[in-house]
């Protein structure tokens, strides 16, 4: 019986954070699915193409892994970077303005070869609109602040906020990304439930 791997729970420091209080932690470097796009998510329909299109290819991958390796695995959730030129306007700019990566964290049995290996598979059978645009990717973030947001998007702030002044009351400075990690199934989940990992790298 081939034993299911869940990285949420063996990476649970990086998944589960408390939406009590922020915490620092250290993100190593992981190889990711991405597309890259600008506009507002809730609007864009290139947003859209992304997850629709990183999700076909990631489940793709994790059968070939099965199939080919016996090694079965839970897929990761989607997860977003936003930023604008200036970061330190991004609370406030429009939502038109932000810049995005879509992306979904692969482990260790996924290769580059195994994505150029299945990627044509994955066009012949469902062929989504951004298939061509996703890239296999090492994304290292190293040190951060983060937090678990529980409600609708549109209430982060305050949590951001929080765990900024957190972060920079500890002595750090916030660099990078901003850096979201979707836990919950949007269909199936009321507003006020969902949960969010909300993350921010940050150096001293």
């Amino acid at each position: 019986m081939t034993t299911k791997i869940d990285l949420k729970k063996e990476l649970k420091h990086l998944y589960h954070p408390s939406p009590k209080q922020p915490v620092i932690v250290e993100v190593p470097p992981m190889n990711y699915l991405m597309v890259d796009g600008k506009g507002d998510p809730g609007t864009s329909q290139a947003f859209k193409d992304a997850v629709s299109s990183l999700f076909p290819l990631a489940y793709a991958l994790k059968f070939a892994v099965k199939k080919q390796q016996g090694t079965d695995y839970v897929v990761m959730p989607l997860q977003g970077l936003w930023w604008i030129e200036d970061m330190s306007k991004f609370q406030q700019a429009s939502r038109d303005d932000w810049q995005w990566t879509a992306m979904i964290m692969q482990p260790e049995y996924v290769t580059a070869a195994l994505v150029e290996q299945i990627r044509p598979e994955v066009e012949k059978k469902k062929n989504p609109p951004a298939l061509a645009k996703i890239r296999f990717k090492s994304y290292h973030e190293g040190l951060a602040v983060q937090l678990m947001h529980i409600g609708p998007f549109a209430e982060e702030g305050p949590n951001i906020e929080r765990m900024h002044a957190f972060a920079i009351q500890q002595g750090y400075q916030l660099h990078g990304k901003h850096h979201e990690i979707y836990l919950s199934n949007l269909e199936r989940t009321a507003p006020d439930k969902l949960k969010t990992v909300l993350r921010q790298p940050i150096t001293q």
